[in-house]
């Protein structure tokens, strides 16, 4: 007899008390009309923005994150070569631009990135526990991407993942709701906007 899913995965992970907020590939090239990956939407975008503008004024550190490669996509391996509007991310296009409403300011970090996790190959472990973070953020696009690989990386590096539901968005619904799913079932905590607020 199979138990009910949530007498499996009902566990929660306690929010901690030395956040870090996270923003990840929030760039034009998701939502600027008629580029190959826009999502249709800029929800996602503006719940973001009043998310950074909480933890600036909580003084809780802030990361950025982007996607960019070298010429011809040379360090992109084979996830360059798998998803195809990536070659719009070569070099410093303007698709690669951060959208205005969450650019970072100086003393914020940016991590310049080739993968979807945004630990993968970078520096975000060892920023955030020399900042002695014990919870991560987590807003940005896309959710069964990018927002979904950092958010299982963030607990296997030993952080308490955060996402933000109203703050993370992606092309399809349906792999939107159901990374959404998994995030709370096995690998961290989904809380609303307003929660996260008022945490910070």
């Amino acid at each position: 007899m199979t138990r009910p899913h949530e007498e499996v995965f009902g566990r929660s992970l306690e929010f901690g008390e030395r956040p870090a907020l996270i923003l990840i590939d929030l760039m034009r090239a998701y939502f600027e009309p008629g580029a190959e990956l826009y999502m249709g939407s800029r929800g996602c975008l503006d719940s973001a923005a009043r998310v950074l503008s909480a933890a600036r004024t909580a003084g809780v550190p802030v990361v950025h994150t982007r996607v960019a490669f070298g010429p011809g996509g040379v360090d992109g391996g084979l996830f360059f070569r798998k998803v195809a509007p990536l070659r719009h991310l070569v070099g410093d296009g303007p698709l690669g631009e951060l959208m205005p409403e969450v650019a970072p300011e100086p003393g914020e970090v940016l991590i310049v990135k080739q993968y979807a996790s945004a630990f993968f190959g970078s520096t975000l472990a060892s920023t955030l526990t020399a900042l002695r973070v014990d919870t991560l953020v987590i807003a940005g696009v896309s959710t069964s991407g990018c927002v979904r690989a950092t958010a299982v990386d963030t607990v296997q590096h030993g952080f308490v993942p955060i996402v933000v539901r109203q703050a993370v968005g992606d092309r399809d619904p349906g792999p939107h709701e159901a990374s959404l799913f998994d995030i709370q079932a096995k690998y961290g905590e989904v809380w609303d906007e307003g929660d996260v607020i008022a945490r910070l």
